[in-house]
């Protein structure tokens, strides 16, 4: 057994490391400053370019990339392979891949007019590059949609508690936004009051929870993010996920504080060490029931926590649209990562101390959720929190990742369908880039993902887009370089990259060729439904061919940005 204690100073030296000195030399290499004139104050609407401090911008950023992947992904990776290689890919890929590709995509598109990846692609290898990667963004949003909207109903029938909170927070962002941007109050005295009304709204939520079966969550929670998609910013985004900030930075520092004082004082409610080996086997954990191996499944199971594609969409998509000052994409962009990494680092924690049962052979994500629950609440009772208190509070933290992730998404395919019909010329093409058929049509298909009942699948199929997309990311962000100076090192954008591409290539063969189309179809080894596994692997066909097209474009067109003079001096396109 080890004390969690170790594992959590260990990230916290290793982050604290990588944003004091990598981060300052990033911003200084991609040329922030803090005078320029940020596209939120350039193209300001009142719709989506809507310029904002710097800590609800960070509320924000935060709150719609630390989805439920970093819960569910760390938690399974340390039931199957165990502790160990699991926080060694958290802690070191996270500030050396994951950090810098959130900062270059933030970067990349402030410096595009708050443009999102996909047109800045466009701009340096052509519109087949451009619609390449749009579609490739496009159909992982939808996967992005899906899993999180099964996830919230999950929680939201576990936790009916979190269920009636979330409702509460929700309209009291209504109440916020309506504050600060149309009476114009005083900023810090209404985040003081509306602060305490969120924390109020968690004992509301233990007092009258709303009990509902997950089924009947799943369409509500699409259409609230339908809803939620095609307001104005400063409407719902901006001041909810702010208010939800302080709900998370609570419990995930709560919980990480909790860790250190427990073990100093042994105050917990049982010692906080591991309770699952450091290591199992390359093949994974067996008593779980499937064989995993460890390369390269353990680097499309954890994708958010250390290196998300969905996370280029966010910083590209909407955090850009909001920078107030070009320098706080630091903080926002690569410091955000780190928050997420600590979130991936508590779920990883969580599951170690309460360890793995009998009744554990399920797996999945009906296991995950329920772990980092427990775990927390017994985190908490280091602090005198009873853990019949603590573990609804951690489901209610969980569940505000989720809610801000899963509309965040949705806004985000509409932005990308958007720039994929381009100018409508014809009667349907105004139809489907109209905000709201587009946000309903894509609640619809993933509503349907969902129904299949093919929730592992899914889940795999999600984790290896999301890590194929951020290698697309990566792409972009060398490519920009490439083409902004001769001078500029394509190492830190390059290197991980190639690392990517090929780790997430190698799992998407894996599941849709071995497991999908020969264990499953042609074997008969598997409980999934054969026209679902057959989509599956077209999907997966799919998105192997888009990316490989779309690496080979930009690959072509770095090499010939180095034979000759860049095409934008200033690190933007040409006027």
């Amino acid at each position: 057994m080890v004390a969690l204690l170790w594992l959590v100073v260990g990230v916290l030296i290793i982050f604290s490391v990588g944003y004091l000195s990598y981060s300052k030399y990033l911003a200084g290499f991609v040329g922030l400053d803090e005078d320029a004139e940020t596209p939120a104050h350039k193209y300001e609407d009142g719709q989506e370019y809507v310029p904002a401090k710097k800590p609800v911008l960070l509320g924000h950023h935060y709150s719609s990339i630390a989805g439920g992947a970093p819960i569910v992904g760390p938690i399974t990776a340390g039931l199957l392979w165990g502790w160990l290689p699991a926080v060694l890919w958290i802690a070191i890929g996270n500030p050396l891949m994951g950090a810098v590709h959130d900062f270059v995509s933030l970067s990349a598109s402030l410096k595009h007019e708050g443009r999102s990846i996909g047109y800045i692609i466009g701009e340096y290898v052509g519109d087949e590059g451009k619609n390449l990667l749009l579609w490739f963004a496009f159909l992982t949003i939808i996967l992005v949609v899906a899993v999180f909207a099964f996830v919230v109903g999950l929680v939201f029938q576990k936790y009916p508690s979190a269920a009636t909170a979330s409702i509460l927070y929700i309209g009291l962002a209504l109440l916020f936004g309506v504050y600060l941007y149309q009476l114009d109050l005083p900023f810090v005295p209404g985040t003081v009051v509306f602060v305490a009304l969120v924390f109020v709204s968690v004992f509301v939520g233990m007092r009258f929870p709303i009990q509902l079966s997950q089924q009947t969550w799943i369409p509500i929670i699409l259409l609230y993010s339908l809803i939620a998609s095609v307001l104005p910013v400063w409407t719902l985004l901006q001041p909810r996920d702010y208010l939800s900030s302080f709900l998370l930075y609570a419990g995930v520092g709560g919980a990480l504080i909790a860790v250190i004082v427990g073990t100093i004082f042994a105050t917990s409610s049982q010692p906080l060490v591991t309770n699952i080996p450091a290591f199992t086997s390359f093949g994974g954990n067996q008593t779980l029931g499937t064989f995993s191996p460890l390369f390269p499944m353990l680097f499309v199971t954890i994708a958010c926590g250390t290196i998300s594609g969905f996370h280029s969409l966010v910083s590209s998509g909407t955090t850009s649209k909001q920078l107030n000052k070009e320098t706080d994409a630091r903080m926002i962009g690569y410091g955000g990562m780190l928050g997420e990494g600590l979130l991936a680092t508590l779920s990883l924690c969580a599951v170690a101390v309460v360890g793995v049962t009998a009744s554990d052979a399920a797996g999945g994500v009906g296991l995950a959720l329920p772990k980092f629950a427990q775990g927390g609440g017994i985190f908490l009772s280091s602090l005198g929190i009873p853990v019949s208190f603590g573990a609804p509070f951690m489901a209610l933290v969980m569940v505000s990742f989720l809610l801000t992730s899963t509309d965040t998404a949705l806004r985000l395919g509409r932005y990308l369908f958007e720039e994929i019909v381009g100018t409508p010329e014809t009667q349907v093409q105004e139809a489907t880039s109209n905000r709201y058929v587009n946000s309903f049509g894509q609640c619809v298909v993933a509503y349907v993902l969902i129904a299949s009942g093919t929730w592992t699948p899914l889940w795999q199929l999600f984790g290896s887009a999301n890590q194929l997309l951020a290698a697309l990311a990566l792409l972009t962000g060398t490519v920009w370089l490439a083409n902004w100076s001769e001078k500029k090192q394509l190492l830190s954008t390059g290197v991980p990259m190639a690392l990517m591409s090929v780790v997430t290539v190698c799992a998407l063969v894996y599941l849709e060729y071995y497991q999908n189309l020969y264990q499953g179809l042609i074997l008969g080894n598997t409980q999934s439904a054969a026209w679902s596994l057959a989509l599956q692997v077209v999907i997966g066909t799919i998105l192997i061919v888009l990316a490989l097209l779309l690496l080979r474009k930009g690959v072509a067109n770095v090499r010939e940005a180095r034979g000759k003079q860049p095409a934008a001096t200033d690190g933007g396109v040409e006027e």
